[in-house]
């Protein structure tokens, strides 16, 4: 259930403080949020500034906060002498320049919650036009015509709805298309049997969603992996005469691909509310009879504007009071807290967590994290943030940090469990991951290694391109998946085995320098006898 209320919390601040700070809003936010920053701060609005002039009154403000239409680059920033953070009402962060902020100590906040509503409700509504062909018909009665015979439509009413994506936003879309009588199905690889069932929606694979589903709706976050994660091949395998429908996000669709698939009648219609580039340029595509249009407008209501300026509000004077803003985008290096001693392991413990989610490649459930060595006389509670900102990062839209990471872990139903112990096996620390599967991590040297996997000991850097295999130990298997590789011209930096005995069940691990094409892989698990196999890129 998402919660559509924002809970104002009172800053700790008074009103006497309230001169202290001063905050510059460049573009339009709600009452509700500038009466809240007013309480605290000394708050102007001067909306539609040039850069230039943005930058010549920036020095005077500690908090700057703007929408999509002003671009917060580096020279905005280096103009911004006394900036503790930067506001976005709204949830991408395009416009900012992250990391050139983070290098300055300056924390960016946005707002990623607001809308999820207003979207699945804008989703729902995209449906119901492509179902009914509500913007055709409005702009034939429009011409002057009466042509009733041209738009009749179908109904929703017993229709299976597939959702490629079941998190946020998805869930509440299912949970609107399950009130009207449609049949929801979904895949989604990181959302457990369990979380689906609550929401009454079945899961099934990639395929079989797009085989069976008459209406098919994105939900997909926005990674290198799901980039046009719909395109040609993946339209020839919808049910035909089938609607598709995209308000997450651009990248997600092969416009093109798209374009083809209505013109051979293989899909009937489409909705997009976002685009490959913003505003469209495609022609072909702003022509086309059976598109729905919408400028991006999914998450814009009056309800999600109001939820926007007060979380963004909220947000802008915790950070200004030094409090964790639960939403920052960003984590300045001048921010953490934690011991020096475990300044070196947080990027091995978000990489055990990115290997993790990667390697399992499905849903994560509940884990424990163990610390051991002296680790475990450590306060630890950023060490497991930044694990679970690995595990999250890859299949989650919320950008995660360490400071909102156990929360956006507890909206995603994930649980972990932490423990300690004073002996670590072979080395002086260790991190080790449990779960379904079984990885554990050190410092060697001061960089990352991975030294165990499912019980088997190894050591190798989770960098670039990792091919894991799982087989039984046999002569000549080494130099067989060597040849294979070499045949398709894929360097291979490192090799190495793992066995529990001679000829037993072994774990082999290759670091390689180039990603290894889909049929090769698929060769050396039809003709090797492998038990799983798998390419991570990391």
């Amino acid at each position: 259930m998402i919660e559509n209320q924002t809970v104002t919390r009172a800053p700790a601040a008074t009103a006497c403080a309230a001169t202290k700070y001063k905050i510059l809003v460049a573009e339009p936010l709600g009452q509700e949020g500038l009466e809240l920053l007013r309480r605290y701060a000394q708050v102007d609005v001067r909306l539609k500034l040039s850069a230039a002039d943005l930058a010549a009154c920036l020095p005077a403000y500690h908090a700057l906060i703007v929408r999509s239409g002003t671009q917060v680059n580096q020279t905005l920033l280096d103009a911004g002498k006394n900036l503790v953070v930067i506001g976005r009402a709204g949830v991408g962060v395009d416009n900012i320049d992250v990391d050139a902020a983070t290098h300055q100590g300056i924390v960016v906040v946005n707002a990623p919650t607001t809308n999820i509503v207003a979207a699945a409700e804008h989703t729902i509504a995209m449906l119901w036009a492509l179902a009914r062909k509500i913007p055709q018909a409005d702009a034939s009665v429009r011409r002057g015509e009466w042509k009733r015979e041209q738009f009749v439509g179908v109904e929703l009413v017993g229709k299976r709805l597939g959702l490629l994506g079941l998190g946020r936003v998805g869930g509440e879309v299912a949970r609107r298309a399950n009130g009207l009588g449609m049949q929801t199905v979904a895949f989604d690889p990181y959302v457990s049997l369990e979380r689906a069932a609550q929401m009454q929606v079945k899961l099934l694979s990639f395929d079989e969603t797009l085989a069976t589903s008459d209406f098919i709706s994105l939900h997909t976050p926005a990674t290198a992996e799901t980039k046009k994660f719909i395109g040609a091949a993946e339209l020839t395998k919808f049910k035909r005469g089938a609607f598709l429908a995209n308000a997450a996000r651009g990248v997600l669709l092969d416009e093109n691909a798209l374009l083809d698939a209505l013109d051979a009648g293989q899909l009937a219609g489409a909705a997009l509310d976002v685009f490959e580039n913003e505003p469209p340029q495609n022609e072909r595509l702003l022509r086309h009879p059976a598109v729905v249009l919408t400028p991006h407008i999914g998450g814009s209501t009056t309800e999600a504007a109001t939820r926007v300026s007060l979380q963004i509000a909220e947000q802008v004077l915790d950070a200004l009071h030094g409090r964790p803003a639960r939403f920052a985008v960003n984590t300045p290096p001048s921010a953490s807290a934690l011991a020096p001693a475990l300044q070196s392991y947080l990027g091995l413990a978000e990489l055990l967590g990115r290997f993790y989610t990667k390697w399992v490649g499905g849903p994560l459930g509940d884990l424990e994290v163990e610390y051991a060595g002296k680790l475990a006389a450590e306060e630890t509670g950023g060490l497991t943030a930044a694990l679970i900102k690995g595990l999250l990062e890859p299949i989650v839209e919320t950008r995660v940090n360490l400071v909102n990471a156990q929360w956006v872990a507890q909206m995603h139903g994930i649980h972990l469990a932490e423990r300690k112990t004073p002996h670590a096996a072979r080395y002086e620390n260790l991190i080790a991951l449990r779960g379904e599967r079984v990885v554990c991590g050190t410092l060697l040297l001061d960089e990352p290694h991975i030294v165990q996997l499912d019980g088997n000991w190894v050591d190798f850097v989770p960098r670039g391109y990792v091919m894991l295999t799982r087989h039984r130990d046999r002569p000549g298997m080494i130099g067989k998946v060597g040849a294979l590789l070499g045949a398709a011209d894929v360097n291979i930096a490192s090799m190495q085995v793992a066995r529990e005995r001679p000829r037993g069940e072994a774990i082999m691990v290759l670091n390689l320098d180039d990603p290894v094409p889909d049929a090769v892989m698929e060769t050396l698990r039809r003709e090797f006898d492998m038990q799983w196999s798998q390419t991570l890129t990391l």
